[in-house]
C-alpha cells in the first residue's frame, strides 16, 4: 500500500472514455489513494462513451491543488468539455507549478495544451491530436508511456496497464 494517504483528483465530463477513466483509479486505489472524481456539479452523474457512469465528488469550484497530491485527466471526448473550464485549466497550471504528478491519456492532452504546460516538455496522446501538442510546444514521442518529470502521458486504452503503474510510480515518488 505505497500510496497510502495520497490524495488524487480525477476530472470528469461527459462521453469519458470509460476505461480511461476507470482503469487508472482503481489501479491508484489498489495501492492505497484516495481518488475523487471532480466535475462541474458535484454529485452530478456523467456517463462515459459507452455508458458507464461516474458520479463527481467534488466541483470544480472545490478542487485544490495544494491539499492532493496527484491529477488524473482522461480521455475521451471530455477533454474537450473540461479545457473549457477555468478552474480546470488553474489546476492544472498550479499542480504542474508545485512538480505534482498529472496522468493524461489519448485526448487528455488537450486540457494540457490549454493550460500551456506544454513547452518543451517530452509528452506522447492518441496520435489524432499530434498536432495539437506539437503546436503547444510539446515533443511528441510515439511510445506507450512517456514520463517528463511530473507528466505522465498515454496514447490510449491498450497503453493502460503501463500507463497506470507509472503513474502510481510518480505518485509513489519512484
Amino acid at each position: 500500500m505505497r500510496l497510502n494517504g495520497k490524495q488524487v483528483i480525477c476530472l470528469v465530463d461527459e462521453e469519458f472514455e470509460d476505461l480511461e477513466l476507470w482503469y487508472p483509479i482503481y489501479r491508484a486505489r489498489e495501492e492505497g489513494a484516495v481518488v475523487k472524481l471532480a466535475g462541474a456539479d458535484k454529485g452530478k452523474t456523467y456517463t462515459g462513451k459507452y455508458g458507464v457512469p461516474a458520479v463527481s465528488d467534488l466541483s470544480f469550484d472545490e478542487m485544490d491543488a495544494s491539499a492532493v497530491d496527484g491529477l488524473l485527466v482522461p480521455g475521451g471526448w471530455a477533454p474537450d468539455k473540461l479545457r473549457r473550464y477555468p478552474k480546470v485549466l488553474q489546476l492544472v497550471r498550479d499542480m504542474d507549478a508545485a512538480g505534482k504528478p498529472i496522468g493524461q491519456i489519448c485526448h487528455a492532452g488537450w486540457v494540457l495544451v490549454s493550460a500551456k504546460i506544454l513547452q518543451g516538455r517530452k509528452v506522447t496522446s492518441t496520435p489524432g491530436i499530434r498536432d495539437d501538442m506539437e503546436n503547444a510546444g510539446a515533443i511528441w514521442i510515439d511510445e506507450p508511456v512517456v514520463v517528463d518529470r511530473n507528466l505522465v502521458s498515454s496514447r490510449r486504452p491498450p497503453d493502460l496497464p503501463p500507463y497506470a503503474k507509472a503513474f502510481c510510480d510518480a505518485l509513489a515518488g519512484e
